[in-house]
């Protein structure tokens, strides 16, 4: 028999935006389950740059005082309230970063309410949350590989198939950078519809999980500053379909340079700062260069059950890329150092219960 339902959480909280001095671990209660509201045991967690962020105070929406940290997470399900029709008991789930944001046209609230920031969180053992900002977790996969999926592996499904009309096909060509979660997965989604690949990197040990994941060419940024234009002639000249920009200012010239006409830029992230040396392209390029800029956040609830039907049926291949240096719930502070080091190769990972 199942034991007595957990009436605490370990968790960490961020308060202020002192880096690393505003996390702080205790135990604390956990609030009664809401009608609409399911109680999960959190095993395993992912991190993001967002994450990082938050903790510095740079977070440019709202953050809640003492909120519970993380949006990605994947456990079982303990205990449900009395309306709650989407799951049950023992039922395996994974969070939504945006839990609001189910499907349709996007709303003011539904993009603004997010895990981890202005609701509680990841980064903890248990934790009380609305159903519907849950969904079933793929068979096939560890809570912490599953982990991933709430934003890094949404954000990339959304970035190739997410623009209604033009979702990414067989033969196409996409530009990723790094080896980020985000850029990652876009790799493994992309190869797995048949599309090219050109990832851009900065080490050789970068390339190595590149290539080893189907990209067709890497390209090493530091050597090659006019990246965008090699990536160009890669295509035969005509340039990449989709580029997944997750960079940010220091890179969006090079983006530019790389896609062709009437391509797509998804705009994801800035995770190389907001800062650059040079002029950075403005709306004018768009209609200058004839491409699409799109800026997206994360993905809904439908693109996120898409996303997790596709990796369980092709599990092997499209298993998430975790760093293999995996920290536990109260080693966070450890976690956020490694990943703000950049040495980490795939998604930086807590788990936090079997």
């Amino acid at each position: 028999m199942a034991g007595p339902l957990p009436r605490t959480s370990m968790q960490w909280t961020v308060s202020g935006g002192n880096g690393l001095d505003s996390l702080k671990y205790a135990e604390q209660p956990l609030p009664d389950l809401g009608d609409n509201e399911v109680l999960v045991k959190i095993q395993g967690a992912s991190l993001n740059y967002r994450d990082l962020i938050i903790a510095k105070g740079e977070y440019p929406w709202e953050v809640k005082d003492g909120v519970v940290p993380g949006s990605d997470g994947a456990g079982t399900v303990l205990s449900t309230g009395k309306h709650v029709t989407r799951f049950q008991p023992g039922d395996k789930v994974v969070t939504m970063l945006l839990p609001k944001n189910i499907g349709g046209p996007a709303t003011e609230k539904a993009m603004t309410t997010s895990l981890g920031a202005n609701i509680d969180g990841t980064l903890r053992t248990v934790g009380v949350f609305d159903e519907q900002g849950l969904v079933a977790m793929p068979k096939g996969l560890s809570f912490v590989e599953a982990a991933t999926l709430s934003c890094a592996g949404v954000t990339a499904w959304n970035a190739l198939f997410g623009l209604p009309g033009r979702p990414l096909m067989a033969g196409q060509w996409v530009l990723t950078q790094g080896t980020g979660g985000v850029s990652t997965f876009a790799v493994q989604f992309a190869k797995a519809v048949g599309a090219r690949v050109i990832a851009t990197t900065s080490t050789d040990g970068k390339a190595k999980l590149l290539k080893g994941l189907g990209a067709d060419h890497v390209i090493n940024y530091r050597e090659d500053v006019n990246w965008g234009a090699t990536a160009k002639q890669l295509t035969g000249g005509s340039g990449v379909d989709i580029v997944v920009e997750v960079t940010g200012p220091s890179s969006l010239k090079q983006s530019v340079a790389s896609v062709k006409l009437d391509g797509i830029i998804s705009v994801v992230g800035f995770v190389g700062g907001t800062e650059s040396k040079e002029p950075v392209p403005t709306l004018l390029d768009a209609w200058a260069q004839f491409f699409t800029a799109r800026g997206l956040w994360v993905g809904n609830r439908i693109q996120m059950e898409e996303m997790c039907r596709a990796i369980e049926a092709k599990v092997h291949s499209l298993r998430p890329i975790i760093d293999p240096k995996i920290f536990t719930l109260d080693q966070l502070k450890e976690a956020y150092e490694y990943m703000s080091s950049g040495k980490n190769q795939g998604k930086v990972c807590i788990k936090i219960a079997d």
